[in-house]
């Protein structure tokens, strides 16, 4: 019977519903009842909530498991499944997937880009709002570019796949404004994690590049909703991770100057990637419009140049290329020329307006970069016992720091990638010395190059890492006002002001809370009250908020439209004061910085 009940999805989304309004609300009202609780807390979008990203992390690993199929098949269907250098097809089939791939466009207009930076404007200027036309698009045409061999990656569009499916699943849901935009996120989560197949490095890239910041009840449904798409895609796909790889070691510490040399590398090749995808994309788009039809292809074309006379490696997503240079298969030199190539050849394909993503492009330049390090080290330096699958691996992480400005992420991704925390010293010297490169070089980051671009003011969330928060001891200024005890008398009190011509006073009650008064406040409540009656009598019901100097400054601005002056107490003793807080010394310290 239930079967038949949910035959179509507007049955099953009712059902749930129905569900979580009955005998959710129900077993809700019991637990409440037996704590003695007389209102419900959760609503009904925090029942959802948690639900809801596991829903979304299930479709989203089935529709990136059909997307990287539908890559390989097109791949296999276009460019064989043993492409080689001297192969007409290598030339045309990418100028004609770019030409497909630019008509699309136009009937897409959502799927252009990456997938970052489209998730963040979904996020912060949107609404959390991406259509079905969008992921209908970036799936369609992301698939031809990538598999006829566009030198672009399947894990942005991936990430924006999922927060695509997660803003659809929300809206059917009826859920509110903020849980919608806070969806978005956790989809990319989930997309992202099925495409690389590493859930912790796309938490952590989605936090560190997307939302920039989380709260428990957020990285609890991105958690849910990464692991449930990492689930699916392994059932799918299979558990082994995306690289074959090799074993890594690290046991002689002057091996570190060779890492050292390759993330001033990495760093290097980051700074030139970006600039270069920085000046082309803004030189073509500033062409004809009519040339966006022709620009798609023309990329495809000198691509296919480029593997037709022997870089074929170039090609596409490269992860077979990847898995033969961590494994030694390939001479220094040619693996520099593919770093070179592939640097070339993505900022062709990405700056024509070709969607796909940067992140195997990424990862492929880093994984020559180090295992050409690693390479010549074999050849000139024996004595030293790193791998070349070694250097091959942190040297994806180098440049995943230094390009795409995500240093927590890239470490992490190394070593979920790797398996191995042997390693943990070489990436993160590495990766340091990359991002400081980088950052130094280069300072506005790629993806927020690509905002202004677009004309688009995205968060900078590489510079709100770097901020130093204000805190509430940042602002403390020394009592400067007469503290009362609750029981003195209203005289004593008015007296205390007279003396030191305040015009607040601080009043202790006798279980610890404070409470302020203007000099106002206080003579009104003189002349109502007899003079010998306790100044607590005289107090509202409210109390002022139990602030310490730990606190963000940010904290204390509520309060001051009620309360004069903010007591600011010792964790250690809430009765002992350390000092107060005003709007003006708040004020001062926001414009002193």
């Amino acid at each position: 019977m239930i079967q038949q009940k949910l035959r179509s999805p507007f049955a099953v989304r009712n059902f749930i519903r129905r569900l979580f309004d009955r005998s959710f609300l129900a077993n809700g009202y019991k637990a409440a009842a037996s704590l003695g609780v007389s209102k419900l807390a959760p609503t009904r979008d925090e029942r959802l909530f948690l639900v809801l990203s596991i829903f979304i992390g299930v479709i989203s690993g089935l529709l990136v498991v059909s997307f990287n199929i539908a890559i390989e098949w097109i791949k296999i269907l276009t460019l064989g499944s043993a492409p080689h250098a001297g192969q007409y097809r290598l030339i045309f089939v990418p100028a004609l997937g770019g030409i497909v791939a630019a008509v699309l466009v136009y009937f897409f207009p959502g799927s252009r880009g990456s997938g970052v930076n489209q998730t963040k404007a979904a996020l912060y200027v949107y609404n959390g709002y991406i259509s079905f036309r969008t992921v209908i698009g970036k799936f369609i045409i992301s698939s031809i570019a990538i598999g006829t061999g566009h030198s672009l990656g399947p894990e942005d569009p991936s990430l924006q796949i999922g927060a695509g499916v997660a803003s659809i699943i929300a809206r059917k849901f009826g859920m509110s404004r903020q849980r919608l935009r806070v969806f978005a996120p956790i989809g990319a989560a989930a997309g992202l994690a099925a495409a690389f197949n590493a859930p912790i490095s796309a938490i952590l890239f989605v936090i560190e590049e997307v939302i920039g910041q989380w709260s428990a009840a957020v990285l609890g449904s991105i958690v849910l909703a990464a692991i449930s798409s990492v689930v699916v895609e392994r059932r799918f796909l299979g558990a082994a991770p995306i690289f074959s790889i090799p074993t890594v070691t690290f046991r002689n510490t002057r091996e570190l100057f060779a890492y050292a040399v390759l993330g001033i590398f990495g760093g290097l090749f980051a700074v030139v990637f970006s600039r270069a995808l920085g000046y082309l994309r803004m030189r073509l788009r500033a062409l004809p419009r009519w040339t966006q039809f022709a620009q798609p292809a023309t990329a495809g074309l000198l691509v296919g140049l480029i593997g037709y006379f022997g870089f074929y490696q170039v090609m596409g997503r490269g992860y077979g290329s990847i898995d033969q240079a961590m494994h030694g298969e390939f001479a220094w030199k040619f693996l520099l020329a593919l770093a070179v190539l592939k640097l070339v050849a993505t900022t062709l394909s990405y700056s024509s307006g070709t969607p796909g993503g940067m992140f195997a492009p990424t990862l492929f330049i880093g994984a020559m970069l180090g295992a050409g390090v690693g390479s010549f080290e074999k050849i000139f330096f024996p004595h030293l016992t790193g791998t070349v699958g070694s250097y091959a691996l942190v040297g994806m992480g180098v440049l995943f720091a230094g390009f795409l400005r995500v240093p927590l992420t890239s470490v992490f991704m190394v070593l979920e990638v790797g398996g191995n925390y042997g390693i943990i010293v070489p990436v993160i010297l590495a990766n340091t010395i990359a991002y400081l490169i980088a950052r130094s070089l280069q300072p506005v980051p790629i993806f927020e190059m690509f905002a202004r671009q677009d004309g688009l003011e995205l968060p900078s969330l590489e510079e709100q890492r770097e901020e130093t928060p204000l805190h509430i001891e940042d602002a403390l200024e020394p009592l400067s006002v007469p503290i009362v005890q609750g029981r003195e008398a209203i005289s004593a009190a008015s007296a205390a002001v007279a003396a030191t011509r305040a015009h607040a006073l601080l009043v202790q009650i006798h279980d610890g809370t404070w409470y302020a008064m203007t000099a106002d406040e206080l003579t009104g409540a003189a002349a109502a009250l007899a003079p010998e009656t306790p100044i607590e009598q005289a107090l509202k019901p409210d109390r002022l908020p139990t602030l310490f100097p730990d606190l963000p400054l940010d904290n204390a601005l509520p309060f001051f439209p009620r309360w004069p002056v903010i007591p600011i107490v010792n964790r250690a003793s809430r009765g002992t004061l350390e000092g107060i807080v005003t709007l003006n010394a708040i004020l001062k310290r926001y414009q002193s910085e």
